[in-house]
């Protein structure tokens, strides 16, 4: 007997699809993507303003170009949130063959805009990251090889997925890209963990992980130069880290007001990787912990709503995106406040660029779909693999 989850009732086969969808998805998690973007847009006003009157650009230039981003990322968003699991599979898939091999040929193809990392595609006026589509389609795909597993005669999923997610983190880490590598790997952790893990296994990555930071230590200046930085005693205050700190500093509980901030003048990166500097500076620790509290919110309703989901791959997918997210943003916010090393990584939503906010549609989208109320195979049908 078919059984459903969070008491929905079917959908209708005549029922308008837009209908459906309201009906269906989940509209908390979709108001919280909202709110972060709005929040992106009012401090993107303030942190890329310096940035544009520097390159003689209108003072809104770039709030002008995300609010466009914006748009496509939430039409991007909601197309795939639209689909079946077996339609975001196919989907997720593809987008992986895709992006994994653009991001093979960005030796030949990519550019690394003075940043010491090939990780980007110049096109004309605009750039593309392939890595931040990579994610979730990895996720995605990652699921669907894991899924495997609990099929009856199915292949050894955990431990294909895990040569792919091993794949994934080596081709970034030779960009360098040594976040977006350890996200990966984290993150395929995260489903394996629900997957049914190994401690042992668990134990071994745990030492491998701290096997290759050694090696990359040892070998790459890039990687060496970031984790000295984040272990000296002292922060140089010229660096992107000593501006960010002392913004936090300055911004107090309630912040120094509205364009009253000073780190968007001097900091880099203000309106990307340390966008929540700026925040921080101008609204205080209230607005930081609105960022935080909307993150754990994404996340941890994702992981309550997929307690009750029988079906292999969403429950693996959907809590692939959701750790994610939740990931990527603890590792932006930690750099901000020196709790981790430098890595170069966006606040979804939040910070400047295309790549990322699409990317984040993306990703958002993938949850969305896997979270939606749905009709439920039976538990026999789940345990031994039908239908």
């Amino acid at each position: 007997m078919t059984e459903m989850v969070f008491g929905a009732a079917p959908a209708r086969p005549s029922e308008p699809i837009l209908t459906r969808w309201w009906r269906t998805v989940d509209r908390w998690t979709v108001g919280a993507v909202l709110a972060l973007i709005v929040i992106g847009l009012v401090v993107g006003m303030a942190a890329s303003a310096p940035l544009a009157d520097k390159l003689n650009l209108p003072t809104f230039y770039f709030v002008a170009r995300q609010a466009g981003f914006a748009v496509v990322a939430l039409a991007v968003m909601v197309g795939i949130s639209m689909q079946d699991p077996r339609t975001v599979r196919r989907l997720a898939v593809m987008g992986f063959c895709a992006s994994f091999l653009v991001i093979l040929a960005l030796p030949a193809i990519g550019t690394d805009f003075g940043k010491g990392a090939v990780r980007w595609i110049s096109l004309g006026g605009m750039s593309v990251q392939p890595s931040e589509f990579l994610k979730p389609a990895f996720v995605g795909t990652a699921a669907w090889i894991m899924a495997g597993t609990f099929e009856r005669h199915g292949p050894p999923g955990k431990l294909l997925s895990f040569l792919l997610a091993a794949t994934c983190t080596a081709v970034l880490a030779l960009q360098p890209d040594f976040g977006q590598a350890a996200l990966v790997m984290a993150v395929w952790g995260g489903m394996y963990f629900v997957a049914g893990a190994s401690l042992p296994l668990l134990a071994g990555l745990a030492g491998a992980a701290v096997a290759v930071g050694s090696f990359a230590y040892e070998n790459s200046e890039h990687f060496a130069r970031r984790i000295d930085g984040f272990l000296a005693a002292e922060v140089d205050p010229r660096t992107q880290i000593g501006y960010a700190t002392n913004a936090i500093q300055e911004g107090g509980i309630f912040g120094v007001g509205v364009g009253e901030g000073s780190v968007k003048n001097t900091l880099p990166d203000a309106h990307t990787d340390f966008i929540i500097a700026v925040a921080a500076e101008e609204y205080g620790l209230v607005a930081c912990l609105m960022v935080i509290g909307l993150f754990l919110f994404i996340t941890l309703r994702a992981l309550s709503r997929l307690q009750d989901e029988r079906d292999a791959f969403p429950r693996l997918a959907g809590t692939g995106m959701a750790v994610l997210v939740g990931m990527q943003a603890f590792v932006n916010l930690g750099v901000a406040i020196r709790l981790l090393p430098a890595k170069g990584m966006t606040l979804p939503f939040i910070s400047y660029g295309g790549s990322s906010l699409i990317a984040a549609g993306v990703g958002m989208g993938l949850l969305l779909a896997m979270t939606r109320k749905r009709p439920q195979r039976s538990a026999v049908d789940a345990l031994v693999g039908r239908g």
